[in-house]
């Protein structure tokens, strides 16, 4: 049977602003949690910084282009908040909002579908210094935000991600400290997670209002979670994983309750829930964004606080350059199950990719260990597809090399190699076969 994907099936590529824009102090932005983060000795690895990332705030023209040369029927960006609004709140930067017009024109133009992130973790720093996501306040900022960068795209632009991976947010950044802003704070970080939740609640109602026809939703990093071993132990360990990466922002979107035994389990450091949040939380979205890299293994470990389950590293796998197992099984599990627990009305694979080390050689990136991740995973959503799972479109991590947060530029998960002194692009293999695949609309 031919792996062929549905009529009108989007394949896409992926970015975020910090990232690969550069430009960090042009043109009226303003100063990030990112900025600060990575200019803080310690912080990232080699002191990199994405002040020039890939410089794709001049460079735009040429990466439209290349996007069109692929085929790409779609193209995920953030919003830097900072660039629009350089204070998170207050007088909006002119300039800033004229750069994504410009994109977003140069795009259509090119036949592309622009999916606007509005939050990918570049929260304005003069915003942090008033509290960040910890404090409530922060969903009325995100709000004014959302408000206005509606008001100047809807009109062009028919897909909106309130926010990319909010629990990489609260967590990663709160809670373990190795992203901005750097705290480790476990209540600031639960409370961090409830406000990006009800503040996504909020964009869903602004950008139905401001948008003719929007189709709105929110994109989660979520995990396929096994056991070490059928002990007991380590199935309820899987469970309690499986609530802190993946019911703990699922179920309140899709059913308006926060899981009652990971809320057990965080016991005081449970965060501060008002009336009528739950409420607005489940807000109905059009689509649910999934980033899927790799599963969870986990055992029981006592010595772990709260959550008691550590994580293990099968021998026999396949590993990425992020120590990340080689999964395209989790992948069709993990869509299967969000059709059978959550019944999402569509679904994007809003990132799928991995960082391998990438070599030039004779002008030519031989990534043959990308093409067979790409391919694996591939032949995986088009298995959920068959058995019914409302999978819409595919969007690989990354488009470019670029700025891999605290592991600066270490890490190289594009399909285009990005020279980051010349910032010459050079086609990967792995582009040239997703250039194939989106021809063919399936695996040739």
């Amino acid at each position: 049977m031919a792996t062929i994907f549905p009529n009108g099936f989007v394949w896409g590529a992926a970015t975020a602003s910090y990232q690969i824009e550069g430009a960090a102090n042009e043109d009226g932005r303003g100063e990030s949690i990112w900025d600060r983060f990575s200019h803080t000795p310690g912080n990232v690895l080699n002191g990199d910084t994405g002040d020039v990332a890939d410089d794709h705030y001049h460079r735009w023209p040429q990466d439209v282009a290349l996007m069109q040369s692929l085929g790409l029927k779609a193209y995920r960006f953030s919003i830097a908040w900072p660039r629009v609004i350089p204070d998170g709140i207050g007088a909006v930067n002119a300039a800033g909002l004229d750069f994504y017009d410009r994109l977003v024109d140069g795009l259509l133009a090119a036949g592309i579908e622009p999916f606007v992130t509005l939050y990918h973790w570049d929260l304005p720093q003069a915003l942090q210094d008033r509290g960040g996501w910890p404090n409530r306040d922060s969903v009325a900022w995100f709000a004014d935000y959302v408000a206005v960068v509606s008001r100047r795209l809807s009109d062009r632009v028919r897909y909106w991600i309130t926010h990319n991976e909010p629990w990489v947010v609260a967590f990663v950044g709160h809670l373990m400290g190795v992203h901005a802003p750097g705290m480790r704070d476990p209540k600031a970080a639960l409370q961090a997670a409830h406000h990006l939740l009800l503040s996504h609640g909020q964009a869903v109602s602004i950008l139905r209002r401001n948008g003719n026809g929007a189709q709105v939703g929110i994109t989660l990093n979520l995990s396929w979670v096994d056991p070490a071993s059928d002990r007991p132990a380590d199935i309820e360990a899987a469970r309690r994983q499986d609530g802190y990466v993946n019911r703990m922002f699922l179920d309140p979107v899709f059913k308006g309750s926060y899981p009652s035994d990971f809320m057990e389990l965080c016991g005081d450091l449970a965060p501060r829930i008002e009336e009528g949040d739950l409420q607005q939380i489940s807000a109905p979205i059009d689509f649910l964004g999934v980033n899927y890299y790799s599963r969870s293994v986990v055992a029981d470990d006592p010595n772990i606080p709260i959550l008691r389950a550590r994580a293990v590293l099968p021998p026999e796998a396949e590993y990425t350059e992020m120590g990340w197992e080689v999964y395209p099984e989790g992948l069709y599990r993990l869509l299967r199950r969000l059709q059978e627990d959550y019944a999402p009305g569509a679904l994007y694979i809003t990132e799928n990719g991995a960082a391998f080390a990438d070599r030039v050689e004779d002008g030519r990136v031989h990534d043959e260990r990308r093409v067979a991740y790409l391919r694996e995973h591939f032949a995986a959503a088009w298995r959920a597809i068959q058995e019914g799972v409302p999978l819409r479109g595919y969007f690989v991590w990354s488009l470019l090399d670029n700025f891999e947060w605290a592991y600066g530029y270490s890490k190289r998960f594009g399909i285009v190699y990005v020279d980051y002194a010349t910032q010459e692009r050079i086609l990967k293999d792995s582009a040239l076969f997703y250039r194939d695949v989106i021809a063919a609309n399936g695996l040739p």
